[in-house]
């Protein structure tokens, strides 16, 4: 596959998918717990279609992607389509697209804003293997009306600990977007989480 043949995937209606992508993330992380479609494959790209719909439509030329894989071609087509620059480190990243859930880098390792700008925070894009069949926890607070039970495979064993210690340090913290093929979970920083069977 040619380097021009993946720089030719993108959205077909750039202004219209990008929106359409953009109020859904949204609604993802207003309404924890509950998965949302992002859109179709694209053509010539070696990523899920929700986390490629996903970058097109959060990503512009300030900020900076840090990609825990070396996804060379991805990372071209991402400056191509949307001007994100590469991140250096994990500490630099507006965005980080993470492939494997199993080994991600400590959630403190990214940043987590400070008191008076958390919205200087990263924003995590983690592509786990399924969001229907990993072991049970319950979610609860903003946007969830009662708790909610979600499962989400791949994940490391200290996963949800580290989650505990960020959602502890409201207002700073990353917020998260779990992605599975066309679909995509919010996790953002104000959702309190209780493990289920034994994690």
């Amino acid at each position: 596959m040619s380097q021009r043949n993946s720089l030719s995937a993108g959205f077909a209606d750039p202004v219209h998918d990008a929106q359409n992508a953009f109020r859904r993330v949204l609604d993802a992380l207003s309404r924890p717990g509950r998965p949302v479609v992002l859109g179709k494959p694209l053509r010539g790209l070696a990523l899920g279609p929700a986390m490629a719909h996903l970058l097109l439509a959060l990503t512009d030329g300030d900020t900076a992607v840090w990609w825990q894989q070396n996804n060379r071609a991805a990372a071209e087509w991402l400056r191509f389509h949307t001007g994100a620059p590469l991140a250096a480190t994990p500490r630099e990243a507006a965005f980080a697209v993470l492939g494997d859930a199993a080994t991600l880098p400590p959630l403190d390792t990214f940043a987590a804003g400070s008191a008076d700008s958390p919205e200087g925070s990263a924003t995590l894009l983690v592509e786990v293997p399924s969001l229907e069949a990993g072991p049970a926890v319950e979610w609860g607070g903003p946007g969830i009306r009662e708790m909610q039970t979600v499962r989400i495979a791949g994940l490391a064993d200290n996963f949800w600990a580290q989650w505990q210690v960020n959602h502890a340090a409201f207002p700073q913290g990353v917020d998260i977007v779990f992605t599975c093929a066309d679909a995509a979970l919010g996790l953002p920083r104000t959702t309190r989480v209780r493990r289920l069977e034994g994690l």
